[in-house]
């Protein structure tokens, strides 16, 4: 049975988890959707983690439309939600043709990073028959603006900005919302002011969907390995078919993330 928007609606009000996953490829993305995962992410981390880059900031529309399209053809049955690159919603016009393309390469939503400034945006995308998701929190395409990869929402000033854009979000009509490195009390609180599916990453164990990159969550990060992080090779079967299906399960059951994958 292909997971819809709908679908992810219908866990969200029985109280129910769903799991994302990141794929770049036709054969992880049957892998990934094999064992039941929810949402696969085709996320500009294909810059860092296939490309071997220091940022998504690099990824471009060509890269992304490939890889989305490659992810549909090893689909079975997985919502798909294609990142939209630094700098391709930089106009509505753009916002409109880019997001059309990755809708033509397989996606099913789009990705945006972006707040209360780009509610316009995403309510006219919406009213185009485009779902979107908005990427709140640590937004990775605004690294260089941020200094950093840094935990969000410490302040009240940021806290409260981030409670408003995601109040703006919902009411310009996103889909899913997707909280990067915030607080976890943050997360929870946010998820007493909105209505529609919530994805977390970093974010603490209240959201309804929790996603990591693949390769993360398989052991093959390169690198310091973030707080949010749970390698899940040795809680399957040894294969990564079996990591993949172990993450899933604890997700759902809410064994995962723990409260050392957040932040205060």
């Amino acid at each position: 049975m292909n997971i819809t928007l709908n679908t992810l609606s219908k866990l969200k009000a029985e109280n129910k988890k769903f799991s994302c996953l990141t794929a770049y490829d036709a054969t992880f993305a049957n892998i990934v959707s094999g064992v039941g995962v929810e949402v696969i992410l085709v996320g500009d981390s294909l810059g860092m983690v296939l490309q071997g880059k220091d940022s998504t900031v690099p990824v471009t529309m060509k890269e992304m439309i490939y890889h989305t399209q490659c992810v549909r053809r090893g689909n079975q049955g997985s919502l798909i939600m294609a990142d939209m690159p630094f700098m391709s919603c930089a106009t509505e016009e753009q916002s409109y043709k880019n997001a059309a393309q990755l809708m033509r390469a397989g996606g099913h939503l789009v990705k945006v990073e972006g707040g209360s400034w780009f509610t316009n945006t995403v309510s006219k995308l919406t009213e185009r028959g485009i779902p979107v998701c908005v990427h709140l929190g640590l937004t990775p395409q605004s690294v260089n603006k941020f200094g950093g990869y840094k935990v969000q929402g410490r302040d009240e000033e940021s806290r409260a900005a981030l409670i408003n854009d995601s109040i703006a979000a919902e009411k310009a009509g996103a889909a899913i919302l997707l909280f990067e490195c915030i607080p976890s009390d943050l997360m929870a609180e946010i998820m007493t002011k909105v209505t529609i599916p919530v994805i977390g990453i970093g974010a603490g164990p209240s959201s309804d969907g929790q996603v990591l990159v693949l390769h993360d969550m398989i052991g093959a990060t390169t690198g310091k390995v973030a707080k949010f992080v749970h390698n899940f090779m040795p809680d399957g079967d040894g294969s990564i078919q079996g990591a993949i299906a172990a993450y899933h399960q604890a997700v759902t059951n809410g064994t995962f993330p723990k409260p050392e994958h957040g932040f205060d």
